[in-house]
């Protein structure tokens, strides 16, 4: 397995360096974090090959980290140059698999004995007066990657040409619909593991039967006429017969079937669903590398649910599989523990978790956890007319909405503030939660989840004792009872607070759109200052 991934000069990032779990691992993040990123350069690393072709024939200058390569050309035009942009890959491979022994060395960038591969592309010395006279010419910021060369060698300094057969590597992009290696492999799977000699001779003897029999039949009329227009050209009959030489075998022109359909026929599901589990059975039991694209692409909920359970069996640490996603629902169900959070070019980890609080959210696959994971500044509510005043009180103070400034508000929606609180504590995320006091001293609350506030970082924001046990009394008592009957338009015969209780979304909502200002609760008012 992978034991440690360092990654310097690639697309977006400067330097990368984490060490995955030994199974699986469920990578989220912002969009532009690079994500799918990780996954094609670990890719790079173990197969050489990049969407199906070797990395020399794919190079561009778009593989370099952006800002390194700005930083390069403008030390050379100010006459202090520094060494050219490359890029590194490096994986560490367990020590503990004897499959691996044979790529052990201490060529790599940390001098660690032990098993592992690495990519690199730098500059090519055969080509380094080119490249300087490049330079000199006051070129476009643009590197001349003709110039550069692709390194892909094991630990042991050993240069490599073709995967190693350890190295066993299967890549599903679920976005796309295109056929990839995992169908193509099945295909011949399915080919050696249920016909026999005799059977396969029988179909090659059809396969060439029926190509002749179009020749001699469907061709034939049209052969006819065209060596008698032809018959000037040439003093040979010119015609058209069906290929029968050996690049035609029949086994080129099988191709996988669902439900009678051509697998490039069925419906962009299917296909991501089929492709996974498909390059995820090729490999079972064996020690091998699965990165997976977005699963929950074109996937209804039930269908996903398979897929997820599927990929459930087969994570195991005799297995190492990379999922990356933006859907709460994989990441809940394969267990918050095996996140893997991608953010400002660091990885972190959230295998910190105790085993309750991954189990809860596994019971819970519906909680938008990822919401909690990538949030730079996080607000946790009780419920919606909890965020909903949160968010007047947010911007009368600050004049724009909480996500106008990034922060996230979550409703918690039943879910205990612990837990929440638990996954931000693990990666380190600002938060703040607003709490009823449900009749309990706010120090009392406060101290149960001492252990996961950080002063600055994490805070817990509880309604005084004397304003009321819930929201609307707090608001109540922070307001009079005219000016709120007067923006909830309540009648004069109805009571204010029981109005309040009964209809706490709609009495939000009217609160949040009301032109008349309005006094909130100090715990509230704490809530937003925090933040500001």
């Amino acid at each position: 397995m992978i034991d440690q991934i360092i990654i310097k000069g690639y697309r977006c990032f400067e330097k990368l360096e984490f060490k995955p779990n030994p199974g699986l691992n469920v990578i989220v993040g912002d969009n532009e974090s690079g994500k799918s990123t990780l996954l094609e350069a670990i890719a790079l690393a173990l197969t050489g090959k990049i969407n199906g072709r070797w990395a020399a024939e794919e190079l561009n200058p778009f593989w370099f980290y952006r800002q390194g390569v700005l930083d390069f050309f403008k030390a050379s035009k100010d006459g202090s140059p520094v060494a050219a942009p490359e890029l590194l890959i490096e994986l560490y491979l367990s020590g503990e698999i004897d499959a691996f022994q044979r790529l052990r060395g201490v060529h790599n960038s940390r001098q660690l004995d032990c098993p592992g591969v690495l990519f690199r592309v730098h500059p090519a010395a055969d080509y380094r007066v080119e490249f300087n006279a490049y330079m000199e010419g006051n070129p476009p910021k643009v590197l001349p990657v003709e110039y550069y060369e692709v390194d892909w060698r094991d630990f042991g300094d050993d240069r490599l040409t073709k995967r190693p057969r350890e190295l066993a590597t299967s890549y599903i992009d679920s976005r796309t619909i295109r056929s990839t290696s995992g169908v193509d492999y099945h295909t011949r799977e399915m080919l050696s593991e249920h016909l026999d000699e005799h059977e396969r001779v029988r179909i090659s003897l059809a396969h060439r039967q029926s190509r002749q029999r179009i020749t001699d039949e469907t061709l034939d009329p049209i052969n006819e006429r065209i060596r008698r227009d032809s018959a000037d050209l040439h003093h040979n009959p010119i015609g058209l017969q069906m290929d029968l030489s050996a690049r035609t075998s029949w086994e080129t022109g099988i191709v996988p079937q669902v439900a009678d359909i051509p697998f490039a026929m069925s419906g962009q599901g299917q296909q991501a669903a089929i492709k996974v589990s498909l390059a995820m059975s090729r490999t079972a039991g064996t020690s091998t590398f699965v990165l997976i694209e977005e699963p929950e692409n074109h996937l209804s909920y039930t269908s996903l649910t398979q897929l997820v359970a599927r990929v459930q069996t087969l994570a195991t640490d005799d297995q190492q599989l990379f999922v990356c996603t933006h859907s709460s629902f994989v990441l809940n169900r394969l267990g918050v523990d095996r996140l893997v959070l991608l953010h400002r070019g660091v990885a972190a980890r959230l295998s910190a978790l105790d085993n309750e609080t991954v189990g809860y959210f596994r019971r819970l696959p519906g909680y938008d956890t990822l919401r909690l994971a990538i949030g730079a500044k996080i607000v946790l509510v009780e419920g919606p007319s909890d965020g909903i005043i949160f968010e007047r009180a947010f911007k009368d103070l600050s004049g724009k909405l909480p996500s106008e400034q990034g922060i996230d508000v979550i409703s918690m929606g039943g879910l205990t503030f612990r837990r929440a609180l638990d996954v931000c504590s693990a990666l380190e995320r600002e938060a703040i939660a607003i709490q009823d006091n449900d009749g309990r001293a706010p120090e009392e609350i406060r101290a149960g989840l001492s252990d996961l506030l950080v002063d600055g970082r994490r805070e817990l924001f509880v309604g005084a004792l004397e304003g009321g046990w819930t929201l609307e009394p707090q608001l109540l008592n922070a307001n009079s009872e005219t000016s709120l009957r007067r923006i909830l338009g309540v009648s004069e015969q109805a009571n204010v607070e029981r109005w309040m209780e009964r209809n706490k979304t709609e009495c939000a909502l009217r609160i949040l759109d009301a032109d008349e200002s309005i006094t909130m609760p100090a715990y509230i008012k704490e809530a937003v200052a925090f933040l500001l």
